[in-house]
């Protein structure tokens, strides 16, 4: 459905958060390298619980080998800090990649720069210099499944029998 694009992530209970929502939402995790951790780390799989195993997972190298894979273009759209485009008003279609930064230092400025009809930020008080990954790709996330929502095919034992009979 959707892609979240993680870059360098760092803490990896913020990751395995993140990979249970794509799970339930049946979007693709890339994690571009390096992480801040390893891919096996107990706390990844914790947040993850059970889920971890059915993860649509892509391991990328370096955001060189991602973006030569996947150029920056109008079903991208990178979660910063610094812009004005609430995330709200974007059109987001099924297959956008949505990127986010690590936790200390988000996006590459010299990336935002390149393409800030692409940036995309979740507003703030004045109070707060950012949220929580896991918090704000949940957030922008479950907008783009709102504006995109057809429903989930729901597989019941009933259904499961009735089919096999």
């Amino acid at each position: 459905m959707f892609n979240i694009v993680l870059v360098e992530p760092k803490i990896p209970q913020n990751t395995g958060t993140i990979g249970r929502i794509c799970v339930n939402l049946g979007a693709i995790l890339h994690l571009v390298k390096p992480l801040g951790f390893d891919i096996d780390d107990k706390a990844v799989k914790r947040a993850g619980l059970d889920y971890w195993k059915e993860l649509d997972l892509v391991l990328w190298e370096s955001m060189e080998d991602f973006l030569k894979a996947h150029p920056v273009g109008e079903q991208t759209y990178m979660a910063t800090t610094k812009s004005d485009r609430l995330y709200f008003d974007v059109p987001f279609k099924k297959g956008d990649y949505i990127l986010f930064g690590s936790e200390t230092k988000g996006l590459k400025e010299d990336l935002l720069l390149a393409h800030p009809e692409r940036c995309i930020t979740i507003p703030m008080g004045k109070k707060g210099r950012s949220l929580n990954l896991g918090v704000s790709v949940g957030v922008v996330i479950y907008e783009a499944l709102r504006q995109n929502y057809t429903g989930f095919e729901k597989i019941t034992i009933a259904n499961t029998l009735a089919g096999g009979l």
